[in-house]
């Protein structure tokens, strides 16, 4: 059995408020952390691979999947499913390890009220302001102002769900961002429901206490 139970950790935040980054930071301090591969019904584009980038899927193997209960969580977003398989984060976390998820608010809401809920660990990134997120899409490069605009009511929407969430951090200094991060973490690992030897470890001290007395 392993020193403890692994922890499935949501992190959120509207486009432009460092999530991708503060992923990669995250992964790159622990390794050991896995991310999440969702199930799609969309098809690949150059370069993605099966398995490693999407579990690409036909409209009728992923319903199906669905059906079965092998979704912690899935959505219908622009004319294609997504979905986050179970199996692979339930051994995930009965070896002691923690698996990353970037869902929005909805998948962290069904992640949440899933048979692994318990272990669950979900963080909302915030910007520092409106006119900086506005900023950091903008200086981004790639989209049309129209795209632009469509981003930022998208991030308002995914904002207005803050409050669902165990942690908030508003995401001002990168590097600050990322030691709270870290240290929200290591913390919620030593959660009681996460450690399955305490029982036994307790049992061990109450057997040792009856044979002192």
């Amino acid at each position: 059995m392993p020193d403890r139970r692994g922890l499935l950790i949501i992190l959120s935040s509207p486009s432009g408020a460092g999530k991708s980054t503060l992923s990669r930071r995250l992964m790159a301090w622990d390794p050991t952390i896995a991310f999440s591969v969702s199930a799609t019904t969309r098809r690949p584009r150059p370069g993605e691979v099966d398995g490693r980038d999407y579990h690409f899927l036909s409209e009728e193997e992923f319903k199906r999947a669905v059906a079965a209960g092998e979704m912690l969580e899935h959505a219908h977003v622009f004319g294609h499913f997504y979905g986050s398989p179970r199996a692979a984060v339930q051994e995930a976390i009965e070896a002691g390890k923690d698996v990353l998820f970037d869902i929005d608010w909805q998948g962290a809401q069904q992640i949440r009220n899933s048979a692994l809920g318990l272990h669950t660990l979900s963080i909302f990134l915030l910007p520092p302001s409106i006119r900086e997120l506005r900023r950091r899409l903008e200086s981004r490069g790639q989209d049309s102002p129209e795209v632009i605009a469509r981003r930022m009511q998208k991030s308002w929407d995914e904002i207005s769900h803050w409050d669902g969430y165990d942690f908030v951090l508003i995401n001002d200094d990168l590097d600050l961002t990322e030691r709270r991060l870290i240290t929200i973490v290591e913390a919620t690992r030593l959660r009681r429901i996460q450690q399955p030897g305490l029982t036994e470890h307790v049992r061990r001290l109450h057997r040792e206490f009856e044979e002192m007395t």
